[in-house]
């Protein structure tokens, strides 16, 4: 296979990439043969996917949103993902300017294209590196000159979770970046989950295990579990389109179709 000019060398062309296949799901080009083929597969168990990562790239946007109206202005996106129109930068610096957003991700493609989206953006940075060591990503340059520790962050982990092999890891894991930031700072998640969708979930999962991430989903209150010690912001642990939606027509009869919980806590 001929490498994309936009694929960095050390991307593995004969494996399906999560990453991609997401980019795949929302109309994206940064993917390869292998990454649509895999998400056809998916799609045959699973025909909504598509609109749940719409609808899940919709919980972002509103998310970050109601970071910035309580305050927040700096911004950690970890397992960010290839970049598309709609990012966290984007959203936050367009209703505050000075906003500062450090997107960490372990995909080289990802990396690449966000550090062309972000070039000249003197308030935002990308860190190429596994979320999972906390103690290398808090330490980077990237982290250090842009996140203020003093101050309040976002410490954003949307749709990155559920390809934590370990509810332990998966929990230590957040523990450790809420333990670096002050009160005031604010936990976002959404992870996937099996709830309501039984089999065609379970076949989706089997698939995902020939990428580079394979899935973990969980239910609703191992998801709770994750921001244990902090203040669950209203309604709480909810499927994604029920999380302060824009109008009541994004609710619509079924939200669990989303097949994907969102979740929003204070650090107090």
């Amino acid at each position: 296979m001929e490498r994309p000019t936009w694929a960095p060398g050390e991307v593995d062309l004969e494996r399906p990439s999560a990453a991609r296949v997401y980019d795949y799901y929302l109309g994206g080009y940064h993917n390869l043969a292998v990454d649509r083929e895999f998400a056809e597969q998916a799609m045959l168990a699973m025909p909504e996917l598509p609109l749940i990562m719409r609808t899940n790239r919709a919980f972002l946007r509103r998310s970050v949103r109601h970071l910035v109206s309580q305050g927040i202005r700096q911004f950690l996106d970890l397992g960010s993902g290839i970049p598309t129109v709609g990012n966290v930068h984007e959203i936050a610096q367009g209703a505050a300017p000075e906003s500062r957003v450090v997107y960490v991700d372990k995909d080289p493609v990802a990396v690449a294209h966000s550090q062309v989206m972000l070039e000249g953006n003197a308030n935002a940075g990308v860190l190429l590196a596994d979320m999972r060591d906390v103690e290398s990503v808090l330490a980077s340059d990237a982290v250090t000159q842009l996140i203020n520790p003093a101050e309040p962050v976002g410490v954003l982990m949307f749709a990155v979770l559920h390809f934590v092999d370990s509810d332990r890891l998966a929990r230590e894991t957040v523990q450790a970046y809420l333990a670096a930031v002050p009160s005031g700072s604010y936990l976002v998640v959404s992870h996937g989950t099996h709830e309501k969708v039984g089999e065609r979930g379970k076949e989706v999962e089997r698939l995902y295990t020939k990428t580079d991430n394979p899935f973990f989903p969980r239910n609703q209150a191992q998801v709770r579990s994750l921001a244990e010690g902090l203040e669950l912001v209203e309604p709480g642990v909810v499927y994604l389109p029920s999380w302060h939606p824009d109008s009541p027509e994004e609710v619509e009869d079924h939200p669990e179709k989303s097949s994907t919980y969102a979740m929003v806590a204070l650090k107090p």
